[in-house]
């Protein structure tokens, strides 16, 4: 953790997908969060939702400092095609904007995060909405739920350093 006379580092926690799911601890300590769509419309380019995610994440620079870290949700298996290669677009605009901006990143196994917030490491989204609520939180929805989770995860594990 923080010494008394250091201020916290900034940290953003992602739940990545078409509803971005983001949690973020300014650097005065104070944890806001919230979702973000990067759906396209029926007449958008495929590769729209890369180019908003990277505005999105750009916005975050210029509305303030860098975070010194962002974790992730880190996801190994998905139910559908579809979804791993908009999950792959996601990583690796995150990734690329993380290099640039030489900002730490660590990806978070979904067991791993499920476990610390539910006790459980095959937790079901409502559960999630609960160990946010049960923490002070109220997440719109499991993609907010879960990005808290990672960034409650980052501080308590790691100080929020990656």
């Amino acid at each position: 953790m923080t010494q008394s006379n250091e201020h916290p580092r900034c940290i953003l926690a992602l739940d990545l997908g078409t509803t971005t799911g983001w949690a973020l601890r300014s650097h005065e300590g104070l944890i806001t969060s919230g979702t973000v769509s990067f759906r396209p419309s029926r007449y958008d380019g495929g590769g729209i939702r890369f180019v908003r995610f990277r505005s999105w994440l750009d916005q975050l620079t210029a509305d303030g400092a860098p975070p010194a870290a962002v974790y992730f949700e880190e996801v190994r298996r998905h139910a559908a095609t579809d979804a791993a290669h908009i999950y792959g677009g996601f990583l690796a605009c995150l990734a690329a904007w993380c290099e640039e901006h030489r900002i730490a990143y660590q990806g978070v196994p979904v067991g791993t995060i499920k476990r610390f917030a539910t006790g459980k490491g095959n937790a079901d989204k409502q559960a999630m909405i609960a160990a946010a609520w049960s923490r002070g939180f109220a997440p719109a929805d499991d993609n907010e739920a879960d990005a808290i989770a990672i960034l409650l995860w980052a501080i308590e594990t790691h100080g929020g350093v990656a």
